[in-house]
This record gives structure tokens, C-alpha cells and sequence, in this order.
């Protein structure tokens, strides 16, 4: 019996995606790169963005992260974010007892996910961090769909348990990774140095 109830799905990807409405991102910078980094693969942020906003109405793109102010490689990155679509919150880095630096975001994407219900009607969450369930679930009673979307061993089930879509980012690694360019002067500007010394949550 409930092997036959799990193979039976109620609607095809294809309707999940009709009734989206506008949607707002919420991107895990370090979430997000330390899942690129199993991947053995670099984000190509335009490609992203396009591919999480799938053709619907784009309210607002956060993208949330770590920074040392003194690392002019990482400001050059994020400004080249704010030109391009992203809303970047940003949080100066605490160092550790062990050496490490971190920046914990989790706070400002539960409550911005909090405050813009209303705004939006689907919330796209890139993050694995299951202390974004609480919020996320209590987003969805408020009549908002949320869509998770994050490297799966590095997602918490309860955060997978309380969305409405997942996708794991190795399904879609082909359409948001960077092509390399051979024999080329010019390159992107390259996230790494944001994430060096940061440890993943």
C-alpha cells in the first residue's frame, strides 16, 4: 500500500511550476559554496538567478554572506552582485578560537523571509541549514509556497519536510555552473576569496 502511494505523484513538475506567482530568493552564500565546492563546480550567478526565477515575476533576489571589508577581490564580487540583480546582505566576519572565520546569516534570512510575506508568492530558499524550517514553515501558513534548493547531503530532511518543491543542485549543476574559457584574457570575477577561511554551517 504505501509503496504504491509513494510512486503516484499528485501533479507533473510542469504544474508544480504553472502557479508561481512572484517569487523572492533567498540565497546562503556559504550554503552555496561549499555546495559548488562538492560539486567540483563554479556558479555562474547570472545563469542562477535565471534558472531560479524559471520565467516567473522576480520580486527581489537576497543573496546573504560573510565579509572582510580589508579583501578587495570579495567587494569586487559583490559589487559586481549588486549590478546585477542580487540584494546583497552582508555580515563582517567573526573569527573563531580555532582560527576559522564565520558569519551565521540565519537570523536575517528567517526574518526577511518573515517580513516580506505578502510581497511574494513563492519563496525560492537556497540553504540546506535546517534552522531555516521554522521559518519557512511558518512562512507557508501564511499562504506563501516555499521551494528548497540545496546539495542534498548537505540538506536537513526537516527542512526538505516542511517545503512544497526541492531540487537538489546537482540536478541542475549543468545549467549554473561557469564554462570554462581556454586561451581567454578575460575572467569572471571568482566568489573563492569570500568563503576561504569560512566554515560551512
Amino acid at each position: 500500500m504505501f509503496e504504491d502511494f509513494e510512486q503516484d505523484a499528485l501533479f507533473t513538475p510542469d504544474q508544480l511550476l504553472e502557479n508561481r506567482g512572484r517569487v523572492a530568493i533567498f540565497i546562503d552564500g556559504s550554503n552555496l559554496f561549499y555546495a559548488a565546492l562538492q560539486l567540483g563546480i563554479e556558479i555562474d550567478y547570472t545563469k542562477l538567478l535565471h534558472c531560479l526565477t524559471g520565467g516567473s515575476r522576480l520580486l527581489r533576489a537576497f543573496f546573504y554572506t560573510g565579509v572582510d571589508r580589508s579583501n578587495e577581490k570579495q567587494q569586487g564580487f559583490l559589487l559586481w552582485m549588486r549590478r546585477n540583480g542580487y540584494r546583497v546582505i552582508a555580515k563582517d566576519l567573526v573569527q573563531l578560537p580555532d582560527g576559522s572565520k564565520k558569519a551565521n546569516l540565519d537570523v536575517e534570512i528567517a526574518v526577511d523571509l518573515m517580513s516580506l510575506v505578502g510581497s511574494y508568492d513563492t519563496a525560492v530558499v537556497v540553504s540546506g541549514d535546517g534552522d531555516l524550517a521554522y521559518a519557512a514553515d511558518a512562512v507557508s501558513y501564511r499562504g506563501a509556497r516555499i521551494e528548497v534548493v540545496s546539495l542534498r547531503s548537505m540538506t536537513s530532511d526537516s527542512l526538505i519536510n516542511v517545503s512544497d518543491r526541492y531540487v537538489d543542485l546537482d540536478s541542475i549543476k549543468e545549467e549554473i555552473q561557469k564554462q570554462p574559457r581556454p586561451n581567454s584574457a578575460y575572467r569572471n570575477v571568482n566568489p573563492m576569496p569570500i568563503f576561504s577561511q569560512e566554515k560551512s554551517t
